[in-house]
């Protein structure tokens, strides 16, 4: 009677467990969400102009590559289930306080933390994901990070809401800030406290070479790409086809839906075709949706050019953070830094070549990029 009580609740746990990184994936991206949903409200409070505004959300990028060591150390003292609580909760006190800046210097001090914070939140869920990748055998990093696109967008369209309301975003962000905290306790209980004796590796943070400096070529790429189309696709539609206000976010909508729709069902296709196929695959899709919208002859029709790019990048991501996860916590972070030096550059770049050459030669870049993408993915051997 007594082993199978045990045998139950062993299963209970079990069953409890597999729900923790779904959750906290969904969570990361309502918060990310919350806040990008809230930047033309936060830029109104302090005042900031367009230049200053471009200033304070390069910090956040610089936060997310300084975070790199940190979450090295972090993971190596701690494992990555406590990092993730620690980050966590410091994540939610920044929200708030971006939310209370009375001024531009104290937001930007406040978005630099959020790099920060997200960024060794981020790398922590992922390392648990791909521990959990190689205990079960089971790909999975692409649903989560599909749960984590799903997230961001219930995060934006809720700030939408909030601005609707005329709610201030400090309210906002005070109201989510409490019920999250909760949820993130929660799920933390939910995962195997052994997961973070196992995790403890003191491993001093390096960049990445050899074969892992091609995963991270490849992340950096894919930011530069993400990041640039999340920020010019809609000017891109606005300026050469005169789209209205209405109808020019919708070029980011199309893409994210598309890589939301992706990633649900990624993993199954690793199984099937391979990582290095589908992402080598992906990015020529990714190329060829960028190249098609540059040609549109309308703002409408290059809406689909959009949406084949998210579909095409959506795996890339999953499969490289799954790839170089699975040589350990430090790997992870290199790769992790190296990509989100391609976030704090790729946007930058193309608006120069927009200023240099016009809107529709930076998204013709941007098909070129994909292309590189799927050139390094093809000679990429980790990726499996």
């Amino acid at each position: 009677m007594h082993t199978t009580v045990s045998t139950q609740r062993s299963f209970s746990l079990a069953q409890t467990q597999q729900y923790a990184l779904p959750v906290l994936f969904a969570l990361f991206g309502l918060i990310m969400g919350s806040w990008a949903g809230r930047i033309p409200a936060l830029a109104e409070c302090v005042q900031v102009s367009h230049s200053a505004l471009s200033m304070v959300l390069l910090c956040g990028g610089l936060g997310a590559v300084l975070s790199c060591p940190l979450s090295s150390f972090l993971m190596g003292r701690i494992g990555a289930r406590k990092s993730m609580l620690v980050s966590g909760m410091a994540l939610l006190g920044v929200l708030v306080s971006i939310g209370l800046a009375p001024t531009v210097q104290r937001l930007m001090v406040s978005v630099l933390m959020l790099g920060i914070t997200a960024s060794i939140f981020n790398v922590a869920m992922n390392s648990a994901a791909t521990r959990r990748e190689k205990q079960t055998g089971k790909s999975e990093l692409s649903m989560l990070h599909g749960l984590c696109c799903a997230g961001g967008l219930a995060g934006a369209t809720l700030g939408s809401l909030m601005a609707t309301m005329k709610i201030a975003p400090a309210t906002h962000f005070l109201m989510l800030a409490g019920p999250l905290a909760v949820v993130l306790w929660g799920a933390f209980s939910m995962m195997d406290a052994d997961d973070d004796v196992e995790q403890i590796k003191k491993e001093p943070f390096s960049l990445p070479r050899g074969s892992l400096a091609l995963l991270g070529a490849l992340g950096f790429l894919g930011s530069m790409a993400e990041g640039s189309i999340a920020d010019w696709s809609g000017v891109f539609l606005k300026e050469h086809f005169g789209a209205s206000d209405g109808l020019a976010p919708l070029a980011l909508s199309c893409f994210s839906v598309m890589m939301l729709l992706s990633r649900m069902v990624g993993d199954k296709l690793k199984v099937r075709f391979g990582a290095q196929r589908l992402v080598t695959f992906g990015a020529m899709i990714s190329a060829s949706g960028l190249l098609f919208a540059v040609v549109s002859p309308s703002a409408h029709v290059a809406l689909a050019g959009f949406a084949a790019a998210g579909l095409g990048l959506a795996l890339l991501f999953p499969f490289v953070f799954s790839a170089a996860g699975a040589q350990g916590p430090a790997a992870l972070a290199a790769v992790a830094g190296m990509a989100y030096s391609g976030s704090l550059m790729g946007p930058p770049a193309i608006g120069a070549v927009a200023h240099f050459v016009g809107m529709q030669a930076a998204i013709a870049y941007l098909g070129g990029l994909s292309l590189v993408i799927a050139l390094v993915a093809s000679r990429t051997r980790l990726l499996k």
